[in-house]
């Protein structure tokens, strides 16, 4: 396989991947956004563009931190990388330069998604706004079932090895987002609002019904934190997703033959999570653990890319 290629592919299971996140966490904004107490749900909006690290690019817009603005940014900017539109075009972009790797399936859910949001408009009110990221959604789980039809060879193991990173950096942030940032001034932990935020969060995740099986004591911040970091039952969870990198590495190995400092790497990482408890998370700082979580998963992207020679 040429490095062009195994790059490209790993990279639309990023963008992919990222597209989905976004618009699902523009959905649970939008439920934080009537909890807010800050004027016209400003903090809703400021964590949300905190978790995909977009607050500055923002602000040189020099507009209000309002859903009328922060909306059309997060969905349908041409500037900023991070936005629905963007990812879309960059996972059509790197579909179309490996069009024969995909099925039809696969490469019909990319397109009909930038054909959607490339003549869309921005949304007028907030139901225009949550019929757009359910289109995006249902395209990407459109995606996502094309990818599971395909077969499983490196070409589409390199699809999802882009796409369990993402979702790694993804949960960890919006994790480390609700910690820090989200409980207005003045409101008390565990009180009705901080409850409010951690069911949100876990509806950004789709694992409200998830954790009520697990966990049949309601809702612990706590319980919450075990289960997006270190469940193996949860997809989106920490540990779920370095399980994930890893036995794609090991499978994209079998093949290649190219067993090096990625692998190295993602075993190691699985290694301390499974070995880690909750209670260690929260007792040496959970803002600490994920950010040590992000930078290891960043370094770990580096090798992967220097692995495979990715251009």
């Amino acid at each position: 396989m040429l490095s062009r290629t195994a790059s490209s592919l790993y990279w639309i299971g990023r963008y992919v991947e990222r597209a989905d996140f976004t618009s699902r966490l523009i959905e649970a904004t939008v439920r934080l956004d009537a909890l807010s107490s800050r004027p016209a749900g400003e903090a809703a909006w400021m964590s949300a563009l905190t978790v995909i690290d977009a607050v500055a690019a923002f602000e040189s817009l020099g507009q209000p931190m309002v859903q009328r603005h922060a909306a059309p940014f997060l969905t349908l900017s041409t500037t900023h990388p991070g936005s629905i539109l963007s990812c879309i075009e960059m996972a059509r972009d790197n579909a179309r330069s490996v069009r024969t790797a995909l099925s039809r399936e696969a490469w019909s859910a990319i397109n009909h998604a930038w054909l959607l949001f490339s003549n869309h408009q921005a949304p007028a009110n907030i139901g225009a706004l949550l019929n757009m990221v359910e289109l995006v959604q249902s395209d990407m789980r459109s995606f996502a079932g094309a990818l599971s039809r395909m077969l499983k060879h490196p070409l589409t193991m390199f699809i999802q090895l882009g796409a369990a990173i993402e979702r790694a950096d993804n949960t960890a942030r919006l994790l480390d987002v609700k910690y820090h940032i989200l409980l207005p001034e003045g409101e008390a932990v565990g009180g009705a609002i901080d409850r409010d935020q951690w069911t949100t969060i876990l509806q950004t995740v789709s694992a409200v019904n998830a954790y009520r099986l697990i966990y049949s004591e309601g809702l612990k911040p706590a319980h919450v934190i075990e289960f997006l970091t270190l469940r193996p039952e949860l997809p989106r969870s920490l540990l779920s997703c370095a399980e994930d990198v890893d036995n794609l590495l090991y499978g994209i190995a079998q093949s290649t033959h190219l067993f090096a400092e990625a692998d190295s790497l993602a075993k190691t990482r699985l290694a301390q999570l499974r070995r880690t408890s909750a209670r260690e998370i929260i007792r040496g700082g959970l803002h600490e653990y994920l950010e040590d979580f992000i930078a290891q998963n960043a370094l770990l992207d580096g090798a992967i890319s220097r692995q495979f020679r990715f251009v």
